[in-house]
Formats: structure tokens, sequence, C-alpha cells
């Protein structure tokens, strides 16, 4: 009677589709509940998934070796284009700062990496694709893991070898990625107590660094007291006084109540209150040529004239300057600031709009209105998902993965492949807002959802593909001798960059274990520091490397297989 449950739930070689869903589905559903169980403050997290996977696979549960392919692959693609279009405009943004310096860092280690790895392989005799394996699971980088398989099934149909002519670097992987999870957290809480860091210290230096170079967008209210800036407009203001980057929002006289939103033309008298928009040291540079900061009440009323948040979701406005909409002088509505993927804009006239911005304004209701009828505000349409833009933007990265680089002396092209070329075109469509009728925006419930689900698949493919023989290829390779070798992956380069970073680069204690997590994708040592110093500022630093290290990760795990594999 039982006999169809039976079928579903015992293991075989050759299972049925339904079977092999559920087998996958058991896999992600358990591990989400494993990975959520803590010891200490440390969980595994979705990393759980492969090693549920890797527990089934060893009790006989199987897939069909393309259905197993399509999830490895459908999961990672999703993955690092979540990754993509998730971090694109902080890390390009990050390069006007210290992004440049942490990236150096962050690949530096990468590269270091490789040639550990390269040694171990040399010295020791492990075959390059357990070598590579070990350096991917050493360091928690799946999409490293994800480019060497794809690298070693290229090389096969090119050389026309058998499937079982390479080792799956799978099972080496899944052997050290514990080692490189606990192996960050080690160094973390080693480097805190050996270089005897303050906390509270560090975090004070911090802001004192940060305030020259503070990107948060502030208002200020101000009032005219200089008679050397009475009597002269906005526009003449600025222009004799050099002042850049400063939105003057609001205007008020003194002596009434009514509040307007000026022009550049508007006449500033005495004892005038303004309202300020603009970034902390412009503001205060502003509030030292023409007057003193003011406590003035009347000026933020809302009676006169109001502020709204619109968000871009019409063509009229997408890819349009601000200068171009002229929203100023079409309907007397002023936008002070521009909001994109959680980082604030000043509103400059040459600043191009992207589908998905969130504008404040400043303006009497009516004309808001009459305003928001070109930007569009459509929260509906931004809930919707524009399944257009999002597989338009797999397309065009499975295209560049796909693109070869003729390269003399490799077996064949080297190409970026489903891991970096995805995230390639996450970042550039990110940074430009779109490809034509492809928009980078994606709410960040999707974003976040298609971000576990692509590595809850990948990681499911993976770990029950590898759990098939574990044991056995534990005990044959000694995997205690894996593990070992695996140290020497995580330890050495994270010690080196602990020690550049604090001595060399005089690096925040905060910034550097950002860098630490991000250099090794780790978002279980990531989540670990953050409560371990109770900030979350090393989350700003782990973006700011996280796609260039996934990159060259990538990159670094094909030259290894292409150079090496035989």
């Amino acid at each position: 009677m039982f006999e169809w449950f039976k079928i579903l739930f015992t293991p075989t070689d050759e299972p049925e589709m339904t079977q092999a869903l559920i087998v996958l589905f058991l896999a992600i559903s358990v591990g989400f509940f494993v990975g959520r169980i803590k010891i200490g403050s440390v969980s595994l997290g979705v990393s759980a998934v492969m090693f549920v996977g890797l527990f089934l696979g060893h009790l006989g549960y199987s897939m069909d070796a393309e259905l197993i392919q399509f999830v490895r692959e459908f999961g990672l693609i999703l993955f690092v284009y979540g990754i993509g279009i998730q971090v694109g405009p902080s890390f390009f943004s990050s390069f006007k700062k210290e992004g440049l310096i942490f990236n150096a860092l962050g690949v530096g280690t990468v590269f270091l990496g490789g040639i550990i790895t390269y040694l171990i392989h040399l010295l020791v005799n492990v075959k390059i694709e357990n070598a590579v394996g070990l350096m991917s699971g050493s360091v928690t980088n799946t999409p490293g893991l994800g480019a060497a398989k794809s690298t070693l099934i290229e090389i096969q149909k090119q050389l026309n070898l058998p499937s079982d002519h390479f080792s799956d670097p799978a099972i080496a992987y899944a052997i050290t990625y514990p080692v490189g999870v606990f192996g960050i957290i080690l160094i973390v809480i080693l480097a805190k107590s050996l270089l005897k860091i303050d906390l509270s210290k560090e975090a004070v230096l911090l802001n004192e660094k940060n305030k020259d170079s503070e990107n948060k967008i502030v208002r200020q209210k101000c009032r005219v007291t200089k008679p050397e800036i009475v009597g002269k407009t906005i526009k003449q203001v600025l222009k004799e006084f050099h002042i850049d980057n400063v939105i003057i929002s609001r205007q008020k006289h003194s002596g009434t109540k009514a509040v307007y939103s000026p022009s550049i033309d508007s006449v500033i008298n005495a004892k005038d209150v303004l309202m300020v928009v603009a970034k902390q040291k412009d503001i205060d540079n502003f509030v030292n040529i023409v007057g003193k900061v003011s406590t003035d009440l009347f000026i933020e009323s809302e009676d006169d004239i109001t502020t709204k948040i619109l968000s871009v979701t019409k063509d009229t406005a997408t890819h349009k300057t601000l200068a171009q909409l002229d929203l100023y002088n079409q309907f007397d509505v002023r936008v002070t600031r521009v909001i994109r993927s959680g980082l604030e804009l000043l509103a400059q006239p040459t600043l191009e709009l992207f589908y998905g911005d969130t504008l404040m304004v400043v303006g009497e209701k009516h004309s808001i209105q009459e305003a928001e009828k070109i930007i569009g505000n459509s929260k509906k349409i931004l809930l919707e998902p524009d399944f257009l833009s999002l597989f338009g933007g797999l397309i065009f990265g499975v295209i560049i993965g796909s693109i070869p680089i003729m390269i003399p002396s490799l077996p064949v092209p080297l190409k970026l492949g489903l891991a970096a070329g995805p995230l390639l075109a996450a970042l550039f469509i990110s940074r430009y807002g779109g490809v034509g009728v492809i928009h980078s925006y994606i709410n960040n419930g999707a974003i976040h959802f298609m971000k576990d689900f692509g590595i809850c698949l990948f990681f499911a493919a993976v770990g029950i593909k590898a759990g098939h023989g574990f044991y056995d290829n534990f005990i044959k390779n000694d995997g205690l001798m894996w593990i070992y070798y695996g140290c020497y992956i995580t330890f050495i380069p994270l010690t080196i960059l602990v020690l550049i970073s604090r001595f060399v680069f005089k690096l925040n204690f905060y910034q550097m274990v950002g860098i630490m997590s991000g250099s090794y994708t780790d978002p279980a040592a990531l989540a670990f520091s953050t409560k371990y110093l109770d900030s979350d500022i090393p989350n700003q630093s782990y973006a700011t490397v996280y796609p260039l290290v996934t990159i060259s990760r990538i990159l670094v795990a094909q030259l290894l297989i292409l150079l090496f594999a035989s």
C-alpha cells in the first residue's frame, strides 16, 4: 500500500525525478535548520546545506548527473549575480577612498593562497584538482570551486577524456571547509588578544578618521549674519565664494513664517534662515561663510512646502540627468538627494537617474504631485519582479563567462565561466543602471532570496554528489593530512594580512576584520565578527573587497587547473 512512499525515500543509483527533487529539498530544508544551531556565537549558516547533502549522499541518495550539474551551475549563477547587484554601487565608490588598499590586501591574500596551493601540489604530490579543492574549502570560496569544476569538465570535453579522469575537487573542498570557517574566527580572536586591541579606542580613532571623508548627506539650518552675503543672489554667493556640492532646499525671511524653496536667483536678506543639504564638511564651510547655525523651527514647517520621497519608475525619468528633467523650473520642485542601493548622493544637476532610485524632493504638495507624473513613484511596480531584467542580466553574464580567451600553452581557452561572468555583468549593470531594457534595480527582499536560494542549490548539489564515497575518499586520501595542508592555506595568508594591515598600513581593527572575512568570502566569519565586536563596521570593508576577491579566486582556481591538470 505504501510502496510509492518507499520508492520515494529508498536510496537508489538511478532515482526518479520525484526522488531526486525530494533529496534536493531535504538537503536544503534540513540544512537550513542545522545552520541555525549555534555553538557559542558561531553557526554554520547556509553552508550547513552542503554537510547535510554530504550525509545524504553518503547514505546512498543521488540525483541524475545532468540534473545535479544544472542545479549546481544555476544556483551558482543566481548567487554571484545577486552579490554583484547588491554590492556593485558601493564597490565602485569605495575606490575613491581606501578601496585600493583594501582590495590590494585582499587580492594579495588570494594569490599567496594560490602559491601555497601550488607548493602543496608540487611538494606532497596532491593532484592539482584536489589541491584546488583544498584551497577553495580552506578559504570558504564557493565560486572558485564552481569555476574549477567547470574548467575540468571543459578540459574533459576538449580532450575527450573519460568522466572519471579527474578527481572531484568538491571532496577536498568539503573536508577543509570547516578549517576555513573556524580558522578566520580563531585569527580574529587571537589578533584582538595579541595586538592588545582596545575596541573603544579603535572606534574613536575610526570616527575621527572618517570625519573628513564622511559621505553621508545631512541637512543643517543656518542664519545669514555676514554683511557681505546680504543682498546677493544664491547664484552669486555660490560663485563668488567657490561653494560646490551644496543645495539650499528652503529659505525663510526674518520675521515671517512663510517658507519656500528658493531658486538660484533668489536674493538673500539679512537674518534669513536657510536649510542646507550637503556633506558635513561642505555644510560647515557654507555656515562659516554666510553666518551661523540656526535653531529656527518655522523653516521645518510642512504648511507651505513639504518633503516627499519619490521612486523612479517611469522611462521619462530613467537615464535622464536632473538638469534634463529640470523639475524646479517645470514644477517648482527641488531634488535634494538621491538614494541608490543604500548610498546617499547629493542631487547634482549632472547626476543621472537610474530605475529604482529614490529621490527626496521639496516643494508644494500640488507641485510634487505634478512632478510625480514624470518620476513614476509606483511602489507596486517596484515590488513586482522584473524577470526581463533579471534573466536578461543572467544571459548577459553567461555570454561574458563563455567568451574564450586564447592563451598560448594552455590546453583549452581560458573562460571567466559561470561564476565570474554573471558577477562581472551584475557589477557593470549596477554601475551604469542597466543595459538597454535591462535595469539594475531588484528590491532587497528579492536579492536576499536569490542569493540564499542560489547558494542553497549549489551547496545541496555539491554535497549530494561529493557524499558518494566520501568516507572512502577521506580514508584513501588521508583526509586528516588534507586538513593539515588546508591549515597552511588558511592561516599563513591571514596572518600575513593581519601583520601588513596593522603595521604597514595602520588600518583600524574593525576594517581589518572585514577585509579578512571578505578575502575569504566568508559570511559566517563576518556574522561572527559583527557580533563579537558589536559593530557593523566590518560589513563596509567586506563589501569593498568581496567582488574583486571573488573574481581573483575564480581566475586563480581556473589557472591552476589549466596549467597543471593532467
